[in-house]
């Protein structure tokens, strides 16, 4: 008890600090840093991952290749793929950028296409009876149907790459994990614990965000049996 007194002490004396609030080095510059990464990464992986799973889901080629980036997926380590990144390639934003999207692509691809595949075929067959084109069945029916198993993708894919984005400091780059990153390296725990909790804040951020979303956008029948997002 008296440890979690202690660190939450810290905690709030490092938030209450005002140098670390302004600068280069202080919350608000690094917060940018980290969203940056993190915004620009779950954009290019949901353009690529929404894209793959409603084209593979509505026509059903290329299952066996979605399975297998998803098996993939869960044995590539996040910190090692950083790194290889940006060994092979150089010390810049690309580089983690790029480490960053192909962690992010497998939950938005793997939900998307579960999603558009899990809508009833009597359902599609329906909506083909009545006129509708391939391209309208995907994007009037297919993908309202689907959209809790997106958005949780969005949603997971989202946190990973939030968490993840503190990797980008290891090589030298900015972000939030700067903070953890220096701390460890000066002995300064306060800065460490101070850096963390900052990075749980965005995470839980993030959650909810996405819990709003899923309020508006979902119809509240399927989010009554849909999973949580």
């Amino acid at each position: 008890m008296n440890d979690f007194l202690n660190q939450t002490e810290l905690v709030w004396h490092w938030l209450t600090s005002g140098r670390q609030w302004h600068g280069d080095e202080g919350i608000p510059a690094r917060l940018l840093e980290h969203l940056t990464y993190s915004g620009l990464s779950l954009l290019f992986a949901a353009l690529i991952g929404l894209s793959f799973g409603l084209l593979v889901g509505h026509t059903g080629r290329g299952a066996f290749a979605v399975a297998s980036v998803a098996n993939l997926a869960r044995a590539v380590p996040t910190f090692g793929l950083v790194v290889l990144v940006v060994t092979l390639a150089g010390l810049s934003t690309t580089p983690v950028l790029v480490a960053l999207v192909a962690l992010a692509v497998p939950p938005i691809l793997i939900n998307t296409f579960e999603g558009v595949r899990g809508v009833d075929p009597a359902t599609r067959d329906a909506a083909r009876g009545v006129g509708m084109t391939e391209w309208q069945v995907l994007a009037r029916v297919e993908v309202p149907m689907a959209l809790p198993l997106i958005l949780l993708g969005l949603r997971v894919a989202a946190i990973q790459v939030v968490a993840t984005a503190t990797v980008a400091a290891y090589p030298g780059l900015g972000g939030l994990g700067r903070f953890i990153v220096d701390g460890l390296s000066r002995n300064d725990y306060e800065l460490v614990i101070g850096g963390s909790t900052v990075v749980v804040a965005l995470a839980l951020v993030v959650q909810v965000v996405f819990t709003a979303l899923r309020r508006v956008v979902v119809s509240p029948g399927l989010r009554v049996a849909a999973p949580k997002s």
